[in-house]
């Protein structure tokens, strides 16, 4: 892969499986790869975020998007589980915004840390101005 990847973490796989439908329409080179869910129920699941970071992995780097408090939790877990843990970083970001603005980012070519950053500016992004 030639572009630093996604994964998107949410409590509801229709969040995640939307937004992966926009991203790969606005970059479809770069590689997406969600968690969503737990059995048809909403929630999140370590090994289900571990298999997303590892369909995706590649030298360039991964960039892990969640949407709440124990998607969190749950993605710091499934790194610790990965043989292979290095240049994969969990982005503060607003899932949407963040990942509309990372995905962009890393289909210019941009290195992780700039994909991160990319993501994480959208916290800034004011939508109307009063």
């Amino acid at each position: 892969m030639k572009y630093v990847s996604l994964v998107l973490i949410s409590h509801s796989y229709e969040i995640v499986s939307g937004l992966k439908k926009l991203l790969n329409q606005v970059q479809p080179e770069v590689s997406v790869a969600i968690a969503g869910g737990v059995e048809g129920d909403i929630g999140t699941n370590a090994l289900d975020i571990k298999e997303a970071i590892e369909s995706v992995y590649s030298e360039k780097g991964v960039v892990v998007l969640f949407d709440l408090g124990s998607a969190l939790i749950n993605a710091e877990m499934a790194i610790e589980m990965l043989e292979n843990n290095e240049n994969i970083i969990i982005a503060d970001a607003p899932l949407v915004e963040g990942a509309y603005a990372a995905v962009v980012e890393a289909g210019l070519g941009s290195s992780i840390e700039e994909v991160v950053r990319a993501g994480e500016s959208a916290k800034e992004l004011i939508k109307i101005n009063d």
